[in-house]
């Protein structure tokens, strides 16, 4: 307990999933929490987004651990709207000393030709660039930026396959932002901030379990159950597992947001149940 203590902590796509998962963990570590997320539906995106009253249901998670919550609806795509966000969590607790870009989509397996790929995109790569964009610049010495990445950013690029183009996107976005992570976090060492990536492989959520993915994994079946979709869900691992929960994605964000690793930089952290290892020989 105590690893984030009197931290202020800002998370995007908090309403739930991985988002809410970080929230609540680093609020039983001593964090205050800025909750941020959409709170609506994007077209493209064959599944529900997270909602008003699961952002409030989180922001109730984290005052459960005696800690205070800002929670804000607010577009990750719209620069402006970030700024914004940002003013109004320094005014309420003063300072950011972690951020954590998660808001994330997956449009993958849908018929939504071109505009998946663009909204991939613009959420997944741009909304983390505008979030950065707009705290960097308040944050201080020991501070420290996460932004979540994805196996398929380290997997040999492929075409679009049964995930479409939004799988196109997606990868594009993924590579495109673990490649920042490394430049950023080289522009800010000598700043003493600290700047990673988490590259999930399948993790146990919304964003995995709606048709779209299934079709994705079974494309061989027309309307594929949960229970067809998780019998292949393992191609993607080494270990034989079909996915990872939040919590365990969760375990690496507390410790690069706590000083446990204060020269710790610039590292594509994976938590992908050796995801990686399939696709990839050692590299020194």
């Amino acid at each position: 307990m105590g690893r984030v203590e009197n931290k202020v902590v800002l998370i995007t796509g908090a309403a739930r999933g991985q988002g809410r998962s970080h929230a609540v963990r680093l609020a039983a570590e001593g964090a205050d929490i800025v909750a941020i997320d959409l709170c609506a539906d994007i077209t493209s995106v064959p599944y529900p987004l997270g909602t008003a009253a699961e952002l409030e249901e989180t922001a109730a998670l984290v005052e459960k651990q005696d800690r205070r919550v800002l929670t804000v609806t607010a577009d990750v795509r719209d620069p402006a709207a970030m700024r914004a966000v940002v003013a109004a969590a320094l005014e309420e607790f003063g300072r950011l000393d972690v951020v954590i870009a998660q808001a994330g989509i997956a449009a993958l397996g849908a018929d939504t030709g071109r505009q998946a790929l663009m909204d991939t995109v613009d959420v997944n790569l741009v909304g983390v660039l505008n979030t950065l964009h707009a705290t960097v610049p308040h944050l201080r010495a020991g501070a420290s930026v996460i932004a979540t990445g994805s196996l398929a950013a380290l997997r040999p690029r492929s075409g679009s396959g049964s995930g479409g183009l939004g799988s196109v996107g997606y990868k594009f976005a993924k590579q495109t932002l673990a490649r920042y992570v490394h430049d950023l976090a080289t522009a800010l060492a000598p700043e003493n901030i600290r700047v990673n990536a988490v590259h999930p492989t399948n993790v146990d959520s919304e964003m995995l379990h709606n048709q779209g993915m299934y079709r994705m994994f079974r494309p061989d079946v027309d309307s594929p159950t949960r229970e067809q979709a998780e019998a292949a869900f393992p191609s993607m691992n080494a270990m034989p597992v079909p996915y990872v929960q939040p919590e365990d994605v969760t375990h690496a964000v507390v410790y690069l947001a706590s000083d446990e690793s204060r020269y710790v930089t610039g590292m594509q952290m994976r938590v992908d149940a050796g995801g990686y290892l399939k696709v990839h020989d050692y590299r020194p």
